[in-house]
């Protein structure tokens, strides 16, 4: 039977490759996420599970599910001209992906199934620092965290835990990793950007709200907290949120082991233990 390995929560801007290589080693970037690296090589998956927003590359306005997940042998990306990460085949695992989909509508999930499909630098700029050969197979799940109307918080916690579910009835012995992707608080290319910048961070106090919950374990609190209306309040892409509440759905641990957050970009970096698998 497949058990989750554990989970951890990362950012994805497009620029944190060329950033990072700027900054070389003992840069902030290179450091958290070899930080959050070193846990994910601890967990020793066999397959991992990212849980992200599209940014219009998978879908567009004319066809963006609420649930989606990539069902192929390979995927091809990242398609949005991220620096130093040149688009390639990205393997997958095709049958395993085929499962979680039968099974998450069998739990009343009616989840779209993707083929043939592309992705962009929300999917491959995680993947660039946690596993730079790809050489995990990796299973993209695609949540909408930015068109309204979006997901309860509490629907994609409930959907994390059908996912979960999911990943254990898998007969095959195999270690699965969740990861959930995309920041707290964060405008981009709209009305609250930075003066000078193309991003802003409206809110750092709810990102640091939202740190301490999941810190806490107090996923009811975060759940009731983070409507609709407040996410956005904290920037046109603050729904990202609700992929890091449905990966914790899928851990089965709501309590974070560690959680650093990047003040200047209302991004978050962090670590979850497995539940108990069952």
């Amino acid at each position: 039977m497949a058990t989750i390995a554990g989970g951890i929560g990362v950012p994805h801007t497009p620029y944190f490759p060329r950033f990072a290589a700027a900054e070389g080693p003992d840069g902030e970037i290179n450091r958290q996420f070899g930080k959050v690296r070193a846990e994910l090589q601890r967990h020793d998956p066999d397959v991992i599970v990212i849980v992200d927003t599209d940014h219009f590359n998978t879908f567009y306005f004319d066809n963006f599910p609420t649930f989606a997940i990539g069902c192929d042998h390979t995927f091809y990306g990242p398609v949005d001209d991220v620096a130093l990460m040149p688009p390639r085949d990205i393997g997958s695992n095709k049958a395993l992906a085929l499962h979680l989909h039968r099974r998450l509508v069998a739990q009343e999930f009616d989840t779209a199934l993707v083929t043939n499909y592309r992705v962009g630098h929300s999917i491959g700029v995680p993947f660039y620092f946690l596993t730079p050969d790809l050489d995990i197979p990796i299973i993209p799940v695609f949540l909408n965290g930015h068109l309204p109307p979006m997901p309860l918080a509490s629907r994609c916690h409930t959907f994390g835990r059908a996912l979960r579910q999911a990943i254990l009835s898998w007969p095959e012995d195999i270690r699965v990793e969740v990861i959930g992707t995309g920041s707290f608080s964060l405008d981009v290319a709209g009305p609250k950007m930075f003066p000078g910048e193309n991003y802003g961070v409206p809110d750092l106090p709810w990102a640091k709200r939202v740190i301490e919950l999941m810190l806490a374990g107090d996923m009811d609190t975060l759940l009731s907290e983070a409507t609709e209306e407040r996410m956005l309040a904290a920037g046109n892409v603050g729904g990202e949120l609700l992929n890091w509440i449905a990966m914790i759905g899928a851990v089965g641990n709501d309590r974070a082991s560690w959680i650093d957050l990047q003040e200047i970009r209302g991004h978050a970096y962090g670590v979850w233990e497995a539940g108990g698998n069952r």
